[in-house]
């Protein structure tokens, strides 16, 4: 752990003084569980370089002092006022929305599509299931770079693409340039990776919870605004305008966010503060020591071909390994897929009704309805644990289990939403308004489900949360694409298209599937400690909290740093990169120095 003096050299770095450079370095040389030393900048036949003796002179030592969180916290994301935090978040709304719209707004050019290039719309079909594809692998592919780069820079290339690419596809000569810019177009979409880190940005785990409430019902919600605005072009306008929609909707929102969003992303932030003073130093003749965690990072570490592997398999590695994750992914994914199937279901249920491609759009809004009610239930049920956390601090279960105690309510309408709406779709004599009670219930449940695996994953899996809700963002839009294609024919032909029952049959079927995902749920709830402990990884997490805890704990005492820090990174089983939805924070014995441009983050922290 740093001593006092060492602490106070981050922010007061010592003046260019030989004595005080030389006893650091018997100071640096006693500390050997934190001092860091780069082979490739020792001494040869002790001379230095220029660029050593420069630094030396300038700043009375070789060691680049790392700014923590700590040292900086009041300028982070964390202490924006909340009026701030919240407009940057509406933002990010708007962006999340535009990003699902963009998923199913297409469905409603199929027959158009169809039509003018001489293709069944079964095919047509392929346009939308081969972008949410994409968009599951997407999603994965830019969230390491937002951790590296930065969340602004990554939104605004990511949705600069997407929207580059909606030209050749409005314009398309012929269906085969639509299906390879709308693979383009998902692969290029950032997605809940991105802006559920930004939550993490700006809000501690603990208070988080009302922040990704708010972000988890743009998700969801864009969605069903595709097909409600998408009835409405069907009916009056060509299917091209499916897409220019999509692109004027994606620019207009790329635009806000360029003026009005700020970089949130942490180790972006602290490089500018460091940056910042070491200019103020310089203008008054007193050189800072203080560099940003990226500053001292050599770039080819930063982008190693290695690191951004781990990375990006790190999400499936914990989707395929861990019960848990496996388990709520699968649940949620499904939860998510079921409306993609919806939107190609509703056609077929409401012809019955005679509803006209408008009116077919609106039905949706029941979906949407059962979104928003789902949202402000979540309200108390937040409240209502975090009274529990306070109360029991030590308590595994108020800590982790207790946020799913809302879903063991709200879950069951999955079920009940299904076998419901199977048993009124089948046409008159039964009211229309019947089907789309049983929709509501439906939107209740998917957005319960995906709120509280989302809530639930964030703080189980500490460092490595993002990676955890990216297996469960994967398989979200990974089954939704899969499930389009053959959504249609499944509803049409069991078990045959001349049974007046086709309709509820095939509900029926996704009824059962749904009961057994939902029991996951319970056995989660009562059981969560359990798989914990049986997961090699929850182990080396838990171990490396209670160390961080003793840590902070000790250092506490002495007044040099607070006593509850968060883990930030893990060796070992997942790779050593910075998470971003539990970023933050340093490992135990982190000195935040570093000996000549050495990194601590390349050496496994």
């Amino acid at each position: 752990m740093a001593s006092a003096r060492e602490r106070m050299s981050i922010q007061h770095p010592p003046a260019a003084t030989v004595p005080d450079a030389e006893q650091e370095k018997k100071d640096d040389s006693s500390d050997n569980d934190t001092h860091i030393e780069d082979p490739t900048l020792a001494h040869t036949n002790g001379e230095d370089s220029a660029e050593d003796r420069a630094f030396f002179e300038k700043y009375g030592t070789y060691d680049r002092y790392e700014i923590t969180e700590e040292d900086c916290y009041e300028e982070l994301g964390f202490c924006f006022p909340s009026w701030k935090k919240w407009m940057i978040l509406s933002i990010v709304f708007t962006v999340q929305v535009s990003m699902n719209f963009n998923t199913s707004l297409y469905s409603n050019a199929v027959h158009g599509i169809s039509d003018e290039f001489g293709v069944s719309a079964q095919a047509a079909r392929l346009g939308a299931a081969i972008f949410l594809i994409t968009y599951a692998f997407g999603c994965e592919l830019w969230a390491p770079w937002s951790e590296e780069l930065g969340r602004w820079p990554i939104l605004q290339l990511s949705l600069f693409f997407v929207n580059i690419w909606q030209i050749p596809v409005g314009i398309a000569p012929n269906f085969g340039t639509i299906l390879a810019f709308r693979a383009l177009g998902g692969l290029s979409t950032a997605g809940g990776s991105v802006t559920l880190g930004m939550v993490a940005d700006m809000w501690e785990p603990d208070n988080q919870q009302y922040a990704v409430a708010f972000i988890v019902f743009s998700s969801v919600g864009g969605s069903i605004l595709g097909p409600v605005v998408g009835g409405f072009v069907e009916q009056f306008l060509a299917w091209r305008w499916n897409i220019w929609i999509q692109l004027i909707f994606g620019a207009a929102t790329q635009v806000v966010h360029f003026v009005l969003v700020p970089e949130t992303r942490s180790t972006i932030m602290m490089d500018r503060i460091a940056k910042k003073r070491r200019t103020e130093g310089d203008k008054v003749g007193k050189p800072i020591n203080i560099w940003g965690p990226n500053e001292i990072t050599p770039y080819k570490e930063r982008f190693s071909a290695r690191e951004i592997l781990v990375t990006w398999i790190r999400p499936f590695r914990m989707f395929l390994t861990e019960p848990i994750v496996l388990t709520l992914s699968l649940l949620s994914g499904f939860s998510d897929a079921l409306i993609f199937m919806f939107i190609q279901s509703f056609a077929l249920v409401y012809d019955q009704y005679d509803f006209t491609a408008s009116q077919i759009g609106l039905a949706f809004c029941s979906i949407g309805i059962g979104y928003f009610l789902a949202w402000i239930s979540f309200i108390p049920a937040i409240k209502r644990n975090i009274k529990q956390r306070t109360a029991k601090p030590d308590d595994e279960h108020a800590q982790y289990e207790s946020r799913l105690w809302w879903l063991l309510y709200t879950a069951p309408c999955l079920p009940i939403g299904l076998i419901g709406f199977a048993w009124t779709s089948t046409g008159p004599p039964i009211p229309w308004i019947a089907t789309m009670i049983f929709a509501a219930i439906v939107g209740i449940a998917n957005y319960a489900i995906y709120m509280a695996t989302i809530d639930y994953m964030i703080c189980a899996y500490g460092p490595y949360s993002a990676s955890a809700t990216g297996g469960n963002g994967w398989a979200r839009d990974f089954l939704a694409g899969v499930l389009t294609l053959p959504a249609t024919p499944f509803f049409q032909n069991i078990p045959s298209p001349n049974d007046p029952n086709h309709l509820a049959y095939a509900s029926t079927i996704l009824f059962c599937i749904s009961f057994v995902l939902v029991a996951a749920v319970y056995v989660i709830y009562w059981k969560g400690p359990v798989l914990r402990k049986r997961s090699p990884f929850a182990q080396q997490l838990s171990a490396a909290r209670e160390e961080v805890a003793n840590v902070g704990s000790v250092s506490a005492q002495g007044g040099a740093m607070p006593a509850r820090r968060r883990v930030s990174a893990l060796p070992g089983l997942y790779g050593s990169r910075h998470n971003s939805v539990a970023n933050g924070g340093q490992m135990p014995g982190r000195r935040g120095s570093v000996i000549r441009g050495a990194s601590f983050s390349g050496q496994g922290v």
